[in-house]
């Protein structure tokens, strides 16, 4: 075992068996992280991320994947500088890997290794499992519409199906299109480390990974698994991607002030700004990580789930469906939203916000934090990274449930920077432009998917 960590004794797991024959389990598993690792527009490891984010460092830039001149938006938070082929043990085996799945290989090799797993000889691979909230990769949007363009027919004035099929097979390649899939990066990443326990994805747009993550979570506390590998990658910087976040109006189109652009809860903010990249953590039962002497980073203490049912392209303009998820979340932490402590301080010490910087969502996302916190609310300190590394889709969640984490264990809430004109009618601390030292022992993260998914997560310092 490493000498830095411990191993008490393990606590007995009582059960009970119901009138059925079924075995319940009444004490569920602790579960803790025990690794992290990014990929995103601000670096590719945790300390240069974090220290960007700290110190108010902006990703975003002129749009290099494609030529987007004629967009409405022509900036975009990219990763840059990026050679996953230096986390891989046989880059053979990963040659063909789409953009989405380069990201998370990179970041899971980073959370793999800070968790030491490759080191501990006791470990059970048929309990290992995944758990991802994966988008899909880039388009080869080139040859697609070279293939539609010579399947065109002009006198039908359709695309001729025969036609389509003959030139698909010559100009696109079968490898590329099948990379491209969400269930890709899940298959790779299996591969590279010998997942052989469940395996799954889910893609419920910008909630994904925040929902993977509370789904891996309670794969953990049911005891279907001891380990468990979870977060999200994605990348929409193509020019399907682009142009349809575009003909929403959802994008920012600030192109003559871009690094200022993503302006989350500001009066004047007009949008998001596309980021893309991965996030990967090592979630374990508390009861694994101890036998194998590993030193845990934070817990998980609540998970939240809710949908809107109520229009696919708007939120619930209440707020319901956040505000449920949050109560939830907090209700299976055992977290009195409207208590304080001897201090006066909540029992929730920062709030990552989904904060996207759209109208509707940071309106809405304030109305459902004061419909769970009530008189409270005022007083939990919330921001939104998305300001600096813009929106990574459905890796969001899970980027942001490891800043969660760094803020726990560094003392620091990361800021939300270009507020420098307040809305009259969002009037919540949102650590404005500068970053705040503070003591941080409770998280909520908050993911609200387009479609109205909502999930919320409760990260909090690890004690015995």
């Amino acid at each position: 075992m490493l000498s830095s960590c411990f191993a008490p004794p393990q606590p007995e797991r009582s059960v009970r068996i119901d009138a059925y024959g079924v075995i319940i389990i009444m004490n569920r598993q602790r579960v803790v992280v025990t690794g992290m690792g990014w990929v995103t527009p601000l670096g590719h490891d945790l300390d240069t991320v974090w220290s960007n984010l700290t110190n108010g460092v902006s990703g975003v830039a002129p749009i290099e994947r494609f030529d987007a001149r004629s967009f409405p938006t022509t900036f975009a938070a990219q990763v840059r500088n990026y050679d996953y082929n230096k986390y891989l043990n046989d880059t053979a085996v990963h040659e063909t890997a789409g953009q989405h799945t380069q990201f998370a290989l990179g970041a899971a090799r980073q959370a793999w290794d800070q968790a030491c797993l490759g080191s501990y000889d006791k470990l059970d691979h048929a309990r290992i499992g995944m758990y991802l909230g994966a988008g899909e990769g880039a388009l080869d949007f080139d040859n697609y519409a070279k293939v539609d363009l010579a399947a065109w027919s002009a006198e039908a004035n359709k695309i001729e199906d025969e036609q389509w099929n003959k030139f698909a097979l010559e100009y696109l390649d079968s490898w590329r299109e099948i990379e491209q899939e969400p269930s890709m990066p899940a298959a790779h990443i299996a591969r590279e480390f010998d997942v052989r326990g469940p395996v799954c994805n889910c893609l419920t747009a910008c909630a994904a990974s925040t929902q993977a993550i509370g789904e891996a979570y309670d794969i953990l506390q049911r005891g279907d698994a001891d380990v468990m590998i979870s977060g999200g990658t994605h990348t929409m910087l193509h020019v399907l991607g682009v142009t349809g976040f575009n003909r929403l109006t959802a994008l920012s189109n600030r192109n003559d002030d871009i690094q200022r652009a993503s302006r989350p809860f500001d009066r004047t903010r007009d949008g998001f700004v596309m980021g893309e990249g991965s996030g990967i953590v090592i979630l374990e039962s508390l009861e694994h990580a101890q036998q194998r002497g590993a030193q845990p980073l934070a817990e998980i203490a609540g998970y939240g789930s809710s949908a809107d049912a109520f229009r696919i392209t708007d939120m619930h303009p209440e707020g319901r469906g956040p505000a449920r998820a949050i109560q939830k979340a907090l209700k299976q932490a055992g977290i009195d939203p409207h208590a304080t402590d001897a201090h006066g301080r909540p029992f929730v010490h920062y709030i990552s916000a989904h904060g996207t910087g759209t109208s509707e969502n940071d309106s809405i996302e304030t109305r459902a934090i004061k419909a769970a916190f009530g008189d409270n609310a005022p007083k939990i300190p919330v921001s939104s990274i998305k300001s600096m590394m813009g929106h990574l889709i459905a890796a969001a969640g899970a980027v942001e449930f490891i800043t969660c984490t760094m803020a726990i264990r560094h003392g620091m809430i990361p800021p939300t920077i270009n507020l420098n004109e307040p809305d009259p009618d969002l009037d919540l601390d949102y650590v404005p432009n500068k970053a705040r030292k503070a003591q941080v022992e409770t998280c909520l993260s908050n993911s609200f998917g387009f479609g109205g998914q909502n999930d919320t997560l409760i990260i909090r310092r690890y004690a015995e």
